[in-house]
């Protein structure tokens, strides 16, 4: 059977419903009407003497035969995807618009600081900069790189590691004076906690070849990072908590660290991006730009670290 160009184009439509999950989130994404989606889609049915979609007024659903023409338009969309992404790096400039999703106090400390240098380097490159501390649904949105601290569990994303983040445990001089200072992995069951929600109820440890862990309550709990470090300032409790964050307020006297004799369990940073992107120069670019910015950040803090305990 030849297939007509109004096909083609009514494949990638259909591909682009399955990716967004439903006709309306699909329409936005392509710039086209819900009419015109849904037309898309019932020519293809017709043409194919099959049904793709069990559409409800909320949700689509595939069916067997949807699934497997899926595969097949979904690989046609990544190679006209892919085709412009080769033109692209063929300009001497990388240009286009780059859609950026971060928690919100590593984007604030760190990304924003890493954005506004990589934008003087690249001036024609757009950025539409979210942060947030939900797990943005990267396809829907139409995300070109989300920043996360957890590994990829199983799906359809890449990833890229972009750095590893030391933490520590602190308290303010306020609570430790009050309710004493852990001295043992044990003793820290004991204490009040500020919890951070996106992290396990439990603290990790190690020393000496030996690992600790440690479930740790409290009565305050959230799921913004600069919200739990501000609750641990006020006195409410301990927290476990990325030493670029906690150094400055080290230093300054607001948060003195415990346990610092045992070793934490690093963060480690993940650039995520939707299949079929890693070709993006401009994307590339930002990947690569940010790893280098990190071990640089890195380095920093350390001398600054080590020069501030001398």
């Amino acid at each position: 059977m030849d297939v007509q160009f109004e096909q083609l184009k009514s494949m990638v439509v259909f591909a682009q419903v399955v990716e967004q999950g439903n006709l309306t989130a699909a329409a936005k994404h392509i710039g086209l009407s819900r009419a015109v989606v849904s037309y898309h889609i019932k020519k293809l049915e017709s043409q194919l003497g099959v049904k793709l979609l069990n559409r409800s007024t909320r949700s689509i659903a595939l069916t067997e035969a949807g699934m497997e023409y899926y595969q097949s338009c979904r690989i046609i969309s990544e190679q006209a995807a892919t085709a412009n992404q080769q033109m692209e790096n063929l300009k001497n400039e990388p240009v286009g618009l780059l859609k950026i999703t971060c928690p919100v106090n590593v984007g604030l400390q760190i990304l924003v600081p890493a954005l506004n240098d990589f934008r003087r380097l690249y001036p024609k490159i757009e950025l539409d900069v979210m942060l947030t501390d939900e797990v943005v649904n990267i396809m829907q949105e139409g995300i070109d790189l989300a920043i996360r601290g957890a590994p990829l569990i199983d799906s359809g994303l890449q990833a890229s590691k972009l750095s590893t983040l030391p933490t520590c445990l602190c308290g303010s001089p306020a609570y430790l004076k009050k309710h004493g200072r852990p001295s043992t992995p044990s003793e820290l069951s004991q204490h009040a906690w500020v919890i951070y929600k996106l992290t396990s109820g439990a603290i990790t440890l190690s020393k000496g070849g030996r690992s600790y862990s440690v479930a740790v309550k409290g009565s305050i709990s959230t799921n913004n990072a600069a919200a739990r470090t501000a609750f641990v300032e006020g006195g409410h409790g301990l927290g476990r908590i990325p030493l670029y964050d906690a150094w400055p307020k080290i230093k300054a006297g607001l948060l003195e660290r415990v346990l610092e004799d045992y070793h934490l369990d690093n963060i480690d940073v993940y650039g995520v991006f939707p299949p079929g992107s890693a070709g993006s120069k401009k994307l590339r670019l930002l990947i690569d730009y940010l790893k280098d910015y990190f071990i640089k950040a890195d380095k920093q803090s350390s001398q600054n670290t080590l020069l501030s305990s001398n």
